[in-house]
């Protein structure tokens, strides 16, 4: 055993030492995995336990101020990151070079990367969807999906900017940076009060939106593998893995809210 954790631990140092970008490593929660995992661990031990136990016997917090003011963030930072690549010329840069990518350094190389922190940085934020489900005692919400999503995401924004960058995330942040603007929206809506219920009607396609991305981001994907792109084989089927997850727990749910409904 011991000498396995030894292997292990020697591996992952040799990752590191492989991939390691000076600039990205000196940026806040990227020099090391540990402060994200510990993030994570402290998230999913708060939402399934600790902060059920707290509210047990507690009326749910009133946190509409806070609910509207946090969901408005949301959408302007959603926006600001979906019009990012764009606004540094990421997205033409990459169009018009195609599959082939060109043998110069990619001049937008650092705006990208930095780009893709914010992105993981969101992340880390959105953990508070399911902190506040917990202190309004909505805990029938904090569904396995829910949960395996916003974990999932958080790490593997990580891992992506620490150990696989590369253009294939600039458009699938962008599409859920759209997403996300349109999601928090709705949210923000809804946390304005009873007055607003009736600018709520399109609820379910909330989940129609999300499938719809995931088929985008799938055909993408795919259409780089077809073509044989010269971006990171590595990264486009890690992508094309998490994204069948997403549309299988995504599909199941739409199915389980809304078609039984309709029987």
């Amino acid at each position: 055993m011991a000498s396995l954790m030894h292997l292990v631990v020697d591996n992952y140092n040799e990752l590191i030492e492989n991939t390691k970008d000076p600039q990205v490593d000196s940026w806040l929660f990227m020099s090391s995995p540990i402060p994200v995992l510990g993030i994570l661990a402290f998230y999913l031990y708060f939402v399934l336990k600790l902060g059920p136990a707290i509210m047990k016997d507690r009326k749910p917090l009133n946190l509409q101020g806070v609910l509207v003011a946090y969901n408005a963030y949301q959408v302007i930072f959603s926006a600001w990151l979906c019009t990012m690549p764009f606004r540094v010329g990421a997205v033409q840069f990459l169009f018009t070079h195609g599959c082939q990518p060109p043998k110069q350094r990619n001049p937008f190389a650092d705006e990208v990367s930095a780009g893709a922190w914010w992105y993981f940085f969101s992340k880390i934020i959105e953990l508070l969807d399911t902190v506040f489900f917990v202190l309004r005692k909505k805990q029938n919400q904090v569904t396995f999906l829910h949960v395996y999503h916003h974990t999932i995401t958080a790490l593997f924004s990580w891992g992506y900017l620490k150990f696989l960058p590369g253009e294939q995330g600039v458009i699938i942040g962008c599409l859920n940076s759209l997403v996300h603007v349109v999601m928090y929206f709705y949210y923000m809506l809804a946390a304005m009060g009873p007055r607003f219920q009736k600018y709520l009607w399109w609820k379910k396609y909330m989940t129609w939106i999300q499938l719809i991305q995931f088929c985008l981001m799938l055909t993408y994907l795919v259409v780089l593998l077809v073509m044989d792109c010269r971006f990171p084989k590595a990264l486009t089927f890690f992508f094309v893995g998490n994204v069948m997850i997403f549309l299988y727990l995504f599909s199941d749910f739409y199915r389980k809210a809304y078609k039984k409904k309709m029987m």
